[in-house]
């Protein structure tokens, strides 16, 4: 008997992480960790569960994209979808009237995330398996299908794609046994955000290397002395053979060469988030060399292709690569910075990007040129989301992954039931609950908490009182 999605529901679920200073930085000074949610519905009991991250305000906005965009699939066969992803996503992008308001960009684009990867999740539990690992089983052909295409072959071609993941099909299963054993790389940003304290940085960094991790990541560009004061503050913490009473890596280790890593081997990263213009970001920049940063990631706006290309020429002196794409707005975006040699780390958005088939063309395009894939994840669900896009990137198309380390901030997870896990290296542990699909599904009774407006959490914090919606 066929099935058929029978309906959907929309949820706009705000944390409130500004009162605590989590998610601070030099252009978000107020950031209310928010979801918008949505579960998709089938008459056989197959359901699937996708959202968008957003910080607050807004996210009412994307839900109600997010039913324009749920309602199409309604009636639909899902079977239907999973025999070629990539056309299924082609198809929800196609909605003349809705791409208008794009296209394929801003909310229309958040909001088309949320529904493919809610398919990509009810196609994962259809099959009993993890996200990552539905994907990595596929055939290339299949993995080629499930990919979106438009506008980028003059970069990478279907038939490329195909030829580039049939040359990793030798070693896939060694790799799968490999990853699943030791777990994927990570640094960490939650010990660095701008609004905490020295105290609070300094002990965070503290924890953070007494749980393995040997990157870190620290917010800048509110003003330099500072930067420069707190950068150095964290060096002498992460750069002191005291700190590592179980021993250190080597920095003229092969995944450390080129990072700038001190005599422990730890990696310091900075984050501008945007803030500059071109000339700005080189000037203030230069004048963080002496923290001996990896990368400065988002030094300007996301999608400035050349401006990216300019600062990484002006840095690449100082041995400071540049990073950016968790606000880049589609693959077109990622195609123009490899094509003018923009970036030397790839930093893919689960969320951004539209959904799984649209990150498949970007890590594929990386694999081409490439550049590390270092998935941005500091945000609600991002942990949990990201780390099936790694696993693929390494089982199935990059072949590598220790140069590359995937972000892990430490907020939120306790709402999820199949919430992400490190193990003792700091590197993140392998999703192996065939259950739990993309890993994106939220507890009923976190939803009923802190969905705006009225969720239990908000209508307390207003005194009792109820809003009208």
């Amino acid at each position: 008997m066929t099935t058929r999605i029978t309906h959907f529901k929309t949820h706009d679920i705000r944390f409130p992480t500004s009162l605590t200073g989590d998610g601070t930085d030099a252009m978000n000074t107020d950031c209310d960790y928010s979801s918008a949610y949505v579960t998709i519905y089938t008459d056989s009991g197959l359901i699937g569960h996708g959202m968008t991250f957003t910080i607050g305000r807004g996210t009412d906005i994307v839900c109600h994209a997010i039913r324009e965009l749920a309602g199409r699939l309604v009636g639909r066969d899902p079977e239907s979808f999973f025999e070629n992803m990539g056309k299924a996503w082609d198809w929800m992008c196609s909605d003349s009237q809705l791409r208008w308001i794009g296209p394929e960009k801003g909310v229309i684009h958040l909001a088309t995330a949320a529904v493919n990867n809610a398919l990509w999740d009810m196609f994962a539990r259809a099959r009993g398996k993890p996200l990552w690992k539905l994907i990595v089983d596929m055939t290339p052909e299949e993995l080629v299908n499930a990919t979106a295409f438009r506008y980028i072959t003059d970069v990478l071609t279907r038939e490329e794609a195909l030829a580039m993941l049939k040359a990793k099909e030798a070693g896939k299963r060694e790799r799968e046994a490999l990853v699943t054993k030791v777990g994927y790389p990570a640094y960490i940003t939650s010990a660095g955000w701008l609004g905490y304290s020295d105290e609070k940085v300094s002990r965070l960094t503290k924890e953070a290397i007494a749980s393995g991790f040997n990157h870190f990541k620290m917010k800048v560009g509110a003003d330099l002395k500072d930067d420069v004061r707190r950068g150095k503050m964290i060096r002498s913490i992460i750069d002191d053979p005291a700190n590592y009473p179980s021993g250190f890596k080597d920095p003229s280790s092969p995944e450390l060469v080129g990072k700038n890593a001190g005599p422990t081997g730890a990696v310091l990263m900075i984050d501008a988030n945007q803030v500059w213009d071109v000339p700005q970001a080189i000037e203030y920049v230069a004048g963080l060399a002496e923290i001996k940063p990896w990368f400065i990631e988002e030094p300007t706006a996301p999608d400035d292709a050349l401006g990216h290309a300019a600062i990484r020429r002006a840095l690449k002196p100082y041995g400071i690569g540049v990073a950016t794409g968790e606000h880049a707005h589609n693959r077109m975006v990622f195609k123009q910075l490899f094509q003018a040699e923009a970036i030397d780390v790839c930093q893919i958005d689960s969320c951004r990007l539209a959904g799984v088939s649209e990150v498949l063309s970007v890590l594929l395009m990386a694999a081409k040129f490439g550049v590390p894939v270092c998935p941005h994840a500091g945000g609600v669900g991002l942990c949990e989301y990201v780390i099936h896009l790694s696993v693929i990137d390494y089982v199935a198309i990059s072949g590598t992954m220790e140069r590359n380390v995937l972000e892990f901030a430490d907020h939120l997870h306790e709402h999820f039931p199949y919430r992400c896990t490190m193990n003792e290296r700091g590197r993140y542990n392998v999703p192996s609950n065939p259950k739990e699909g993309y890993s994106i599904e939220m507890y009923k009774e976190s939803i009923a908490e802190f969905e705006w407006p009225n969720g239990s959490y908000w209508v307390g914090a207003r005194g009792g009182k109820v809003l009208s919606t």
